[in-house]
């Protein structure tokens, strides 16, 4: 259902570089691109993720309870993943590890660059 998300930057380069680098750990291309925006995905028929500079050509801000969640493979993905992501500049938002609030919910919070909230997790079905 979701096709992509965007993220607004007041800093291009440094944002391209910083999920450049990230989303390549995870199989993610640079799919399209413009000098406002950019937009990454693993192939055309799965959602993907955009940077840019907002249209109306004011600061972008951060949304209160706005979060981008990204779907892995493994909890080792989840770990490698957010890792990265705090190697790379990002700020901690919660370590990878279980949630208690939902049973096989594996999951790394942290804020980019310029302070939008994203997730990495891997969520197991219980079985009973």
């Amino acid at each position: 259902m979701i096709g992509y998300v965007t993220l607004g930057t007041n800093n291009l380069e440094r944002a391209v570089a910083f999920y450049d680098e990230l989303l390549a750990t995870i199989g993610a291309t640079r799919f399209i691109e413009t000098d406002q925006f950019i937009v990454w995905s693993r192939s055309p028929e799965e959602p993907g993720i955009s940077i840019n500079k907002p249209f109306d050509g004011k600061p972008a801000t951060v949304g209160n309870g706005v979060m981008v969640a990204i779907m892995l493979n493994s909890p080792g993905e989840v770990d490698a993943f957010y890792q990265k992501a705090i190697e790379l500049g990002a700020t901690c938002e919660g370590p990878a590890g279980l949630r208690g609030e939902m049973e096989g919910f594996y999951a790394g919070y942290f804020r980019d660059l310029d302070g939008n909230k994203l997730n990495a997790f891997h969520f197991e079905m219980p079985t009973t």
